[in-house]
Formats: C-alpha cells, structure tokens, sequence
C-alpha cells in the first residue's frame, strides 16, 4: 500500500479478512484487535490451528518464549491467561490446547471455521484493468458459495496442504499417484495412532529436513521394524545440522540422535537417492532412483514417508497481481533473504511490509506460506511479519518498518535445557522427537 492507513485507501467499509487460524493467522488479528481495525478470519478446518493438529503428537524444537506473539501475549494475559513454562518444548497439540484455543475464544465470531477461500479478485476489476483498482475493495468467494468483501488480505494459509512430490527434480514419480496406498506425507504419528501401520514392517522415509528426522528417530523406537532413508545428497550432515552449537538444543540434539542411529546401522542410508519411479507388487512398494548419470537404485518397502518439503499454493491469487519469486514463491524481495542455498533460521534478517508486498496493494502472504518452498521458517518470524503488516494497515509507517528478529542459530545453547526437557519427555513419553 501506499504510505496512507488501509481505513484512508477503502474508507473502512469492509474489514481485513486474515486467512488461515493458525500460529500466525491468530497473530494477525491479535494485532488487528489491539490496533482496533475491523477483522475476520477464515478457517478451512473445523477447529483452530487446524493443520497443526495434523501433527499434534510431535514436539517443536522452538520452546514456548519463541511460539507466543506479543500482541497476543497481552490479550491473553488481560484475560487472566497465565503463560505456559517458557523453556517448555511444546508439542503441537500443547501448542493449540495451551495457547491458540485460548488466545481464538478472545474473538469469538470474528473466526469463521470451516470455510475455504477459493478465488480472491477485486470488485469491479480483473487483474488486467488499472484505473480506480487501489480504492476498490477485495472479494472473496468462499467454498458455501458466499461472496464477501475486504479492505485488505493477511494470507497465512500456510502450505501444509500442498506437500512435495515423493519424485526427484520436483517432478512426482511415474506411478506415484498409483501408489498412493503405500504413501505418508511427513510426520505420521507413528508411536500413537499409527504404530500398528509401521511396527514390523519396512519403512522408507524420503527427504532430508527436520520432518524426515522426526519421523526416523520414532521409527527408530519400534521394535522388529526395518528403517530406511533416502536423500538425494551424497551425505546427510546437512541434515545432522549443528549439532551442540545449535541455539536451539532440540535441534541439534534431533541431528545428533539421528546420526547416532545412522552410524550404528539403525537406519540404513541410502544417499544419490533420485526417485524416478514407484511400482507396487502384493503388499509391498519398489521404488527406483536413477540419478543424474543414470546410475540406478532400487528399495523395495512396506511403507514410504514422503518428507519433502511443501510449496506454496498461489492459485486462489491468480486474479490478483503478485510479484513472486520464480524460483521459491515468495515475493521476489523476500527471496534473496530466505534463500535456502545461503541462510538457515537464524540467518534470516528481519523483514516486514516492506519485503512482504506486491503490486496488489493491501494483499500479503505471511508465515511460512511467505516463504513458498524455503524451508527456514520459524513461528517468531511470521510473529514479526503481521506486526509490521498491520502497523501498515493502520498507517503506522514508522513502528511497521522497524522492524527487529532475534532468532537463535548456533554458538550459544544450553546443555541442561535439553538434559532437563529430555528427563521430563521420558515421564511424560506422550511423543516422539522435535521439528520445527
């Protein structure tokens, strides 16, 4: 937007409409209440931090002091709310049951569950006609068929519904889609509902992020099971990361296990792993890797966890004018500084209004679907994306560009904080292993 308040631009005639009632979805309209702006969120699941459920089992590696907004932070505690041990590893459903359900009773009808987005435009205008376009307000179809308006669009859908291919070079495997029976996306629960799935059987975990992690170190556990992980680079010390430099212990300490396992032939690795193909025969799946010189491997398993990142999905935007990156999805002013080739977590800077806009005035994507298919983000940083976001909504140019980040990347760590959080895992045991 241009440097006026979103109220001046549309005459605050329709509310900001925040998509997505996760972590930083809540965020946004805790910052919207606090600057007294007219909101409403809209949800596609059935409950808040729907997609976060989805992995509620696992257990960040961030404690609670980096998972909890400011601004809501406030709300919550003027509400009598009384914040969770802040060197606490949560888990995801901890996460939703501690902190968002709360924090989503604050707005009460302002959060609309169920309903999906399905196309955004402007009234009165396709993405080609210029003139008038920057007054005219947002509308959203919606999946019950309802048209609503919106002085401005916060997009913090995020990407879990839009994982990776199981195949190599981004492209799905010939026979993946036929093979879907034998295929998990990242992070099964496979120490709760899911153990009868994998235990004693062979599994092939595929992709070499903190996801394929956690779900090896939990494979690990179960008695009579096979493991088998396949990464496409000719070794995994990416993936081993820091190790006991990492700022956040749980991090290092989830690279540190893994390879423990590796080495003592736990887990077998299989690296130059390119799939190409996946064919299934009885009760069993092969797939086949042929890497760049055409080298082949085969690995014939039960089950195949496919761990491989997700990727923006920018389709219910295509009538709007948006200014992505061609390689990641991100806006092409955030890219150079998430780029995965050149930065981990905490060598992402700060960034806000200013590297989060496009050529549509009043329409942002934030949190981790901001980042398309960088794999570095962290809930701080989405944190800090929809204060400086909404500050610009309200006309606060100064506060929404100052714009500070102090995320933790290795050098300084404690030992007895994963020592200690360790001890209270194995009494508690409700879950396996950390991710981010």
């Amino acid at each position: 937007m241009t440097e006026r308040s979103m109220h001046e631009a549309t005459g605050g005639t329709a509310p900001v409409v925040v998509i997505g009632a996760g972590p930083v979805g809540l965020a946004a309209a805790a910052h919207l209440y606090e600057r007294g702006l007219d909101f409403l969120v809209i949800e596609a699941g059935t409950q808040t931090g729907a997609s976060v459920a989805q992995w509620g089992h696992v257990r960040l590696f961030s404690p609670w002091r980096y998972n909890i907004d400011a601004a809501a932070r406030r709300h919550l505690e003027d509400a009598g709310w009384s914040a969770p041990d802040q060197d606490w590893l949560p888990t995801g459903s901890e996460l939703i049951e501690e902190y968002l359900t709360p924090l989503a009773k604050l707005f009460g009808d302002r959060i609309r569950l169920g309903e999906t987005v399905t196309a955004i435009s402007r009234l009165g205008f396709d993405r080609v006609r210029t003139s008038g376009r920057d007054e005219a307000p947002f509308v959203l179809r919606l999946s019950s068929g309802e048209e609503i308006r919106a002085a401005a669009i916060i997009d913090a859908s995020g990407t879990y519904r839009t994982p990776g291919p199981l195949g190599a070079f981004g492209l799905a495997a010939y026979g993946e889609a036929e093979a879907a029976p034998f295929v998990d996306h990242a992070l099964p629960d496979v120490l709760g509902v899911d153990r009868e799935t994998y235990e004693g059987r062979h599994t092939l975990v595929v992709g070499a992020g903190h996801s394929a992690a956690t779900t090896l170190l939990a494979l690990a556990e179960l008695a009579e099971t096979r493991v088998t992980w396949a990464i496409r680079a000719a070794d995994a010390s990416r993936t081993y990361g820091g190790g006991e430099a990492d700022a956040l212990p749980a991090r290092g300490a989830l690279g540190t296990h893994l390879r423990a396992h590796v080495e003592a032939g736990r887990i077998a690795l299989a690296t130059g792993f390119f799939t190409q193909a996946v064919t299934t025969s009885g009760d069993q799946a092969t797939v086949v890797s042929r890497d760049p010189a055409g080298q082949e491997q085969l690995i014939t398993a039960d089950r195949i966890v496919v761990a491989t990142g997700y990727r923006p999905d920018h389709s219910i935007a295509s009538e709007l004018r948006l200014d992505n990156d061609p390689i990641l999805g991100s806006t092409r002013a955030l890219a150079p500084l998430i780029d995965p080739n050149e930065h981990s977590c905490g060598t992402v800077p700060a960034h806000g209004v200013d590297e989060l806009s496009h050529p549509e005035p009043g329409y942002y994507t934030v949190g981790v679907k901001s980042y398309g298919r960088a794999p570095t983000f962290l809930l701080a940083t989405g944190y800090e994306q929809v204060r400086s976001v909404v500050a610009a909504l309200a006309g606060d140019w100064e506060a929404a560009r100052d714009v500070q980040l102090d995320l933790p990347e290795t050098g300084v760590c404690s030992a007895n904080l994963v020592s200690a959080q360790e001890q209270r895992v194995e009494e508690a045991k409700p879950e396996s292993g950390c991710c981010g």
